[in-house]
């Protein structure tokens, strides 16, 4: 992947949006969507110990620690999304299927 994208990284700001998803993760909100077991982006079901937290808009992008700004997801997804916003993600995948490579 090209670094298209410039990340400005706050430490502290990122280290207290951490320690709010630590906390977020023992909620009882966190523990029934572990326990439907959906991953946000591929709709597949998972059991609750493949799932983990994602942050739509990653911390490292700003993102916070919030309900609205988090979601369940699997490993493969949630790798494969990395420090990109869903709407970024997409338009990877388009890039990609416009600019096939060419052997």
């Amino acid at each position: 992947m090209s670094d298209w994208i410039t990340i400005q990284k706050d430490e502290k700001q990122i280290a207290r949006e951490r320690a709010k998803a630590r906390e977020l993760r023992k909620s009882q909100w966190w523990q029934n969507k572990l326990n439907a077991g959906i991953c946000h982006y591929c709709g597949k079901k998972f059991p609750r110990h493949e799932l983990t937290m994602d942050h739509i808009v990653p911390i490292v992008r700003g993102g916070k620690s919030t309900k609205g700004n988090v979601v369940p997801c699997c490993k493969t997804c949630n790798n494969a999304k990395k420090y990109l916003t869903p709407v970024e993600k997409l338009m990877q995948g388009k890039t990609s299927e416009n600019n096939p490579k060419q052997d």
